[in-house]
C-alpha cells in the first residue's frame, strides 16, 4: 500500500469523503487521491516521491509556477512580522491600489477570504445598491457554495451528478433565475418578465467550472446592454479568469466591462484570499460607508497580501507573460485538437489562452447541456493513464487545465506524446 493510500484510509475516518473539497476526490475516476508533499515550478511531488507535471496549478492561481522565489521571499518577510493582526495594514492599501491600476472597471475593492465569500458579498452589494432581490445565474457556472448560488452549479457539484445541494432552503433560491449559457434570447425573456426586479446578472465570462465553455460572439456584450438598459448590475465572476487571461482578465480579453468583479486565490499567489470590486457608487453601499454589511477578521491578511502583491506586481511589470501563455496554450490545446483530428477522435477541445479542456463528446460544447453529454467513463480511463505517466490533471471531466509560465515547450510536447500514445491504443474502445 502506498503512503497516499494509507493516508486516505486515515482521512476518511475524520474528514467527509477523506477530502476537504469535493474536487480533490478521485472517486469519479475510480481511484484514491494522491497526497501532495511539495511543489516547484510546473511539478508536484507526492508523499510517495512520485513527481507529476501539474496542469491544475492549485485550480488556477499558480500562473507563475509553484514556489516562485519572488513570491516566497515576500511571504517569508511578512511572516517574520506576524501572521495576522485583525487591524489595517499598509499591504491592504498597496493591494487595493494595484488591483485598481490593473483593472479599469474596478474603482474600489474589498478584500475577503475566498471566491465564495467574494461572490456572496458582491451579490449582496448589488441587491443593496439596486434595492432589488432577483439575480440571474447560468447553468453550469459555479460561484462558490453560498446557498443562492447552488442551483445548477458546475465544478464538483457537476462531477458528483448533483444539480443542487441538500440543506439549502427553498427560500434561499426563490430569487435566483436560471439561464442557459450563450442563450441570449433566454436572458432577454427573463428581463422581459422580471426586469424591474433583477438586481444583477452574475456569470463566469468563460465557463470554467463545466470544463471550459467560451462565450459566443456578442453574448457578453448583450448581457452588458441588458443590464445597462434595465438598471441591473453586471457581475463577472473572475475567480478563474481574473489576471489569467490578461492583466484585466476576461474583461480585457473580450472587451466587455462589468459593474462588479469577483476574484479568488490568484490575488494571493495561491494563499486563501478573495476580493470583490467595481464601480465606486456601488462599492460605497458597503459598510462602514453604506448599509450593506460584510466583515472578516482575516480579510486582507498581511501574509496573503504580500504573496498577492508580489505575483500581481510581476504580472503588471511583465505584460509579455500573457503572450507567452497564449503561445503555450496554442501549443497544448492546438496540439490536442490536431491529435483528435488525426486519430479520428470525436472529442471537443475548448480553450481560451492558458485555460483549456478536452470534452469526451463530439460537441460543440457551448453550454451546460453540451458539457454533460461527455463520456465520463472514457475520461476516467484517460485520467488514469495520464496520472500513471506522471501527468496531473483534474480528476473530473468538468474542470479546466491550467498552464503556467513554468511549463516548458518540452513539458507540453511530452504531455501531447503521452496523450497520443494512449488514444492511439484505445481509440476503438470508446
Amino acid at each position: 500500500m502506498t503512503r497516499s493510500e494509507s493516508l486516505f484510509q486515515e482521512a476518511v475516518k475524520q474528514i467527509p469523503g477523506g477530502v476537504n473539497s469535493p474536487v480533490r476526490a478521485f472517486g469519479s475516476v475510480g481511484m484514491t487521491p494522491r497526497f501532495i508533499a511539495s511543489a516547484k515550478g510546473a511539478y508536484l511531488t507526492d508523499v510517495d516521491g512520485n513527481r507529476y507535471l501539474d496542469y491544475i496549478g492549485s485550480w488556477g492561481p499558480m500562473i507563475l509556477g509553484h514556489a516562485r522565489e519572488e513570491v516566497l521571499e515576500k511571504v517569508e518577510e511578512a511572516c517574520r512580522k506576524g501572521l495576522s493582526f485583525g487591524a489595517a495594514t499598509e499591504a491592504e492599501v498597496d493591494m487595493a491600489q494595484l488591483i485598481c491600476s490593473m483593472v479599469p472597471s474596478v474603482e474600489m475593492v474589498r478584500m475577503v477570504n475566498s471566491g465564495t465569500e467574494a461572490v456572496m458579498s458582491a451579490v449582496r452589494a448589488a441587491r443593496g445598491y439596486t434595492g432589488r432581490d432577483k439575480i440571474i445565474k447560468f447553468e453550469g457556472c459555479y460561484h462558490g457554495h453560498s446557498d443562492a448560488m447552488l442551483v445548477k452549479a458546475g465544478s464538483g457539484v457537476m462531477t458528483a451528478g448533483v444539480p443542487d445541494s441538500s440543506g439549502v432552503p427553498e427560500g434561499c433560491t426563490q430569487d435566483t433565475l436560471l439561464a442557459v449559457y450563450n442563450d441570449t434570447e433566454g436572458v432577454e425573456k427573463l428581463f422581459d418578465a422580471f426586469g424591474a426586479e433583477i438586481a444583477a446578472v452574475i456569470i463566469e465570462p468563460v465557463g470554467a467550472n463545466m470544463g471550459v465553455v467560451l462565450p459566443e460572439d456578442g453574448f457578453l456584450q448583450r448581457l452588458r446592454e441588458l443590464c445597462t438598459e434595465n438598471g441591473s448590475v453586471l457581475i463577472f465572476d473572475e475567480v478563474i479568469t481574473g489576471f489569467r487571461l490578461a492583466q484585466a482578465g476576461a474583461q480585457e480579453y473580450f472587451g466587455v466591462q462589468a459593474d462588479l468583479t469577483t476574484y479568488g486565490k490568484i490575488i494571493g499567489g495561491g494563499m486563501p484570499v478573495g476580493a470583490y470590486g467595481g464601480k465606486r457608487e456601488i462599492m460605497e453601499v458597503v459598510a462602514p460607508v453604506g448599509s450593506v454589511y460584510q466583515a472578516g477578521t482575516l480579510s486582507g491578511n498581511p501574509v496573503a497580501m504580500a504573496a498577492g502583491i508580489a505575483q500581481l506586481s510581476y504580472l503588471k511589470e511583465h505584460p509579455e507573460v500573457y503572450a507567452m501563455l497564449e503561445e503555450k496554450g496554442e501549443q497544448l490545446y492546438g496540439g490536442m485538437r490536431s491529435m483528435c483530428r488525426d486519430l479520428g477522435l470525436a472529442y471537443t477541445v475548448n480553450a481560451a489562452g492558458s485555460l483549456g479542456c478536452m470534452f469526451f463528446t463530439p460537441g460543440p460544447v457551448a453550454d451546460y447541456t453540451g458539457a454533460k453529454r461527455s463520456d465520463t467513463k472514457a475520461f476516467g480511463g484517460y485520467f488514469r493513464h495520464m496520472l500513471e505517466h506522471g501527468i496531473y490533471i483534474a480528476p473530473s471531466q468538468f474542470e479546466a487545465m491550467f498552464l503556467s509560465l513554468a511549463h516548458t515547450e518540452e513539458d507540453i510536447c511530452r504531455t501531447l506524446d503521452i496523450m497520443h500514445r494512449y488514444f492511439e491504443k484505445t481509440k476503438e474502445k470508446y
